[in-house]
């Protein structure tokens, strides 16, 4: 430690734990505390050395306003407390605010249709995890939702393509659809298919009428490892 490092500390000590006899009947509270530190404390006590809010321009402000004062938009201001309390007294107004609004939209919302994508042994302890990339497109010229996905283990060549109306009244014509890549990118028929078979890194909708992918090659050669292509949703 240098010279500077223990004057620092010196004067930490000296500036925040001086006797403070005020605080003697306190249970533990025998020294003033870091300031900083204070705040962090998960107490519900008051802070020992509760900050002086004298020339703070924006209590100034709220005081001088008879519009703000008693504002309900305003939250609270605890000077006596922690941020911990802070915390937890805006957490409750938050939960309280967002109670109605998902006890309204959890009872809208129902079940339009049911799709078996794949199965899983029962016996398994932990299910892994197939579903991959979904990606949520609206097609708001059709009012048509679209989701793209992959599903590993036994199709990592495909990409899936699920569309929906929005009014789930109505049907759409082809509703789930795969679209598999495999070896369509072979520059000769006497490649063989082992060696040019490509699966789904990621995929996104470019516009509402295609859909960009990143394709891996199975059989990774320098500089033929990934490709950019974009395809017709047609």
């Amino acid at each position: 430690m240098t010279q500077k490092d223990i004057t620092f500390v010196a004067d930490f000590l000296t500036e925040h734990f001086n006797e403070a006899p005020e605080l003697y009947n306190r249970k533990g509270k025998y020294f003033n505390v870091e300031r900083v530190g204070q705040y962090l404390k998960d107490e519900d006590d008051d802070l020992v050395s509760p900050p002086n809010t004298e020339g703070n321009q924006w209590f100034n402000f709220l005081k001088n306003s008879t519009h703000l004062k008693e504002s309900p938009l305003l939250f609270p201001y605890y000077p006596e407390k922690s941020l911990h309390f802070v915390k937890r007294q805006m957490e409750g107004v938050i939960d309280q605010c967002l109670q109605k609004p998902a006890d309204v939209i959890g009872k809208s919302v129902h079940q339009a249709v049911c799709m078996s994508l794949y199965k899983t042994s029962q016996s398994e302890d932990s299910t892994p995890q197939l579903f991959k990339l979904p990606f949520l497109w609206n097609d708001k010229t059709s009012n048509i939702h679209y989701v793209l996905f992959t599903i590993l283990e036994n199709s990592i060549s495909k990409i899936y393509v699920l569309r929906r109306h929005t009014d789930t009244s109505r049907s759409v014509s082809n509703g789930i659809l795969a679209v598999e890549f495999g070896n369509f990118l072979n520059n000769s028929i006497n490649e063989s298919s082992d060696s040019r078979c490509y699966s789904c890194l990621d995929a996104h909708f470019y516009d509402d009428e295609t859909v960009t992918v990143v394709l891996k090659e199975s059989v990774e050669q320098e500089g033929k490892e990934r490709v950019l292509a974009q395809l017709p949703l047609s």
